[in-house]
């Protein structure tokens, strides 16, 4: 070997460069590679638009409900009458396992008003995912909603008032139209 071979010197920055760029080179063709088999895992359009649904509500007469399926999941809207409006927020001060009051169950319509008649909530039993029986049917002690399953009775704001269940029947995201005459209920 020659003097000069012996004092050649190492470009460390060099170095580090090369290194930083064939990690960044590694990790981008792997994150290349993997996005097909994540993306293969996100829902399908068709499955996104099955997430969401409007309905009309101001054509459900008082007291009575309408029933809807989500993405296989049941949801009620109820249209209340004045007495089960005024039951509901009666009991708002009544000591309950999920406290909430009647209000915070409701969303405000576009101008940011409650409209206190519609309440929407998840049709599944809090306890075990039954479907309850709605009101009007003689059963469940606060004029709301009972699982025959397991005897669970909502109250007509859909808390929980008696029996096994843990929770109140969830309210699910949803939103008023303009003029307030539907919603739409998202998952």
């Amino acid at each position: 070997m020659t003097d000069e071979t012996l004092n050649e010197t190492v470009d460390e920055e060099r170095r580090d460069f090369i290194h930083i760029a064939a990690g960044a080179a590694v990790v981008g063709g792997a994150g290349a590679l993997a996005w097909p088999f994540v993306a293969q895992m996100l829902p399908a359009l068709d499955t996104k638009a099955a997430s969401s649904l409007e309905v009309p509500v101001n054509n459900i007469p008082e007291g009575s409900e309408v029933r809807v399926l989500i993405g296989g999941k049941p949801f009620f809207i109820r249209h209340r009458t004045p007495l089960e409006i005024q039951q509901a927020e009666a009991a708002d001060s009544e000591p309950m396992r999920d406290q909430e009051t009647d209000d915070s169950r409701l969303v405000p319509m576009a101008d940011g008003t409650l409209n206190r008649a519609i309440l929407i909530v998840s049709g599944s039993c809090t306890h075990l995912g039954c479907v309850p029986v709605g009101p009007g049917s003689n059963t469940g002690d606060y004029g709301g909603w009972y699982c025959p399953c397991h005897g669970s009775h909502y109250d007509t704001s859909g808390r929980i008032r008696k029996g096994p269940a843990p929770l109140n029947l969830p309210v699910p995201t949803y939103e008023y139209s303009a003029d307030g005459s539907s919603v739409t209920i998202s998952l």
